[in-house]
């Protein structure tokens, strides 16, 4: 017998769970694409395993807008976790920071300057998959009160 009140109670409880579970994972594959970003943009600055020859032409400002821009991630995984909306604010920003930085490679590309066909399909990867985490961690965030 199912007294009345009870089982809406455990269905709320059960899609809060699903929730958290669901954040917990975007938080996880964000936090993933945060250390592969700061792994290998910090590789070609620092020219660490010399990576940075392997890279060819690679373009300075693009490797240091990805290197903040995994910071940006770590922060915004922080606060997925933590359920605070800020984290979906902290990936717009990044996302508005790749996308300048974008506009920036394409003047740099139009003045005739050096570059790696590699860095636009990277570049057109990352703005894309941060969008995608934008949008996911927004909907996972929006009905949350802080």
């Amino acid at each position: 017998m199912v007294v009345r009140g009870k089982s809406k109670k455990i269905l709320n409880i059960n899609i809060m769970n699903r929730n958290k579970i669901l954040r917990i994972i975007v938080a996880i594959a964000l936090i993933a694409f945060a250390l592969v970003t700061l792994f290998m943009s910090s590789s070609v600055l620092f020219d660490w395993f010399g990576i940075r020859a392997k890279q060819g032409n690679y373009v300075p400002f693009i490797v240091w807008t990805n290197f903040v821009a995994g910071f940006l991630y770590l922060i915004s995984a922080y606060g997925i976790l933590k359920s605070n909306k800020w984290a979906v604010k902290i990936l717009i920003f990044a996302e508005v920071l790749l996308i300048l930085a974008f506009i920036g490679l394409s003047i740099h590309i139009d003045q005739g300057r050096t570059f790696e066909l590699q860095t636009i399909k990277a570049m057109l990867f990352r703005i894309t998959v941060t969008l995608a985490f934008t949008v996911i961690a927004y909907y996972q965030l929006k009905n949350l009160r802080k």
